[in-house]
């Protein structure tokens, strides 16, 4: 892809180069890299689902959209190898797809309705990647937990490839495993760089296609 990520400042000096990947001058690994997300302190209810469809930048800001969901974390899951980072991911040889870890109430916001949001908001036809980012690392997968959530997934699948996709959804449904955190700078990204030009042309057109389909999932600060 052509859009450029100027540098800024994060914990540690990088150049974006887009969603696709960076080069780093300095390695740091993820240990050591304080996250903001880890003073969210989930309540005794709170519910934690798992989705991959494209950029985590797009989807986290996506999930925290709507009523019901309390945090939504960028990271790295359904691949093979541990400790993965963004730059190792991006290679393709991890097997990992950048990943969103989504906290939520059960009692405000059903699995169910995660899962629409899910296909929802991508193309689940589009092998490997969501418009304009591409690469298994961008793939989409719906992660369950136990047979409920798999038989909600696949049951959803099957609606969407009767009524929309005529058979064509090739998303992954993948038993959840391990979730790795992402890097500091990663979380809320779309939050903290409205004008960056990755966000302006990609994730923003995004959410807002999301919103417009969808405006009764919405938390009311989102209208």
């Amino acid at each position: 892809m052509n859009f450029i990520k100027p540098l800024f400042p994060v914990a540690v000096s990088l150049l974006l180069i887009s969603c696709l990947g960076f080069s780093k001058k300095e390695e740091v690994k993820n240990d050591e890299i304080k996250n903001e997300k880890t003073l969210y302190i989930p309540t005794e209810t709170t519910e934690i689902a798992y989705f991959a469809s494209g950029c985590f930048w797009c989807v986290e800001a996506i999930f925290e959209s709507v009523n019901g969901v309390e945090e939504a974390v960028s990271g790295y899951a359904g691949g093979h190898t541990k400790n993965p980072t963004y730059e190792s991911s991006n290679t393709g040889k991890t097997g990992h797809a950048e990943t969103v870890a989504v906290y939520y109430n059960p009692k405000k916001v059903s699995f169910k309705t995660l899962v629409t949001v899910f296909f929802g908001s991508q193309d689940p036809t589009t092998v490997n990647g969501q418009h304009p980012d591409y690469g298994s690392q961008y793939r989409s997968i719906a992660f369950y937990q136990n047979e409920a959530e798999k038989k909600i997934i696949e049951d959803e699948i099957t609606r969407l490839n009767q009524e929309m996709y005529n058979g064509k959804i090739v998303t992954e449904v993948a038993k959840y495993t391990k979730f790795y955190k992402a890097e500091e700078y990663h979380q809320d990204f779309e939050k903290r760089n409205p004008n960056q030009s990755y966000i302006k042309a990609v994730s923003i057109p995004r959410l807002n296609k999301f919103k417009s389909k969808f405006p009764e999932l919405l938390r009311d600060s989102e209208h």
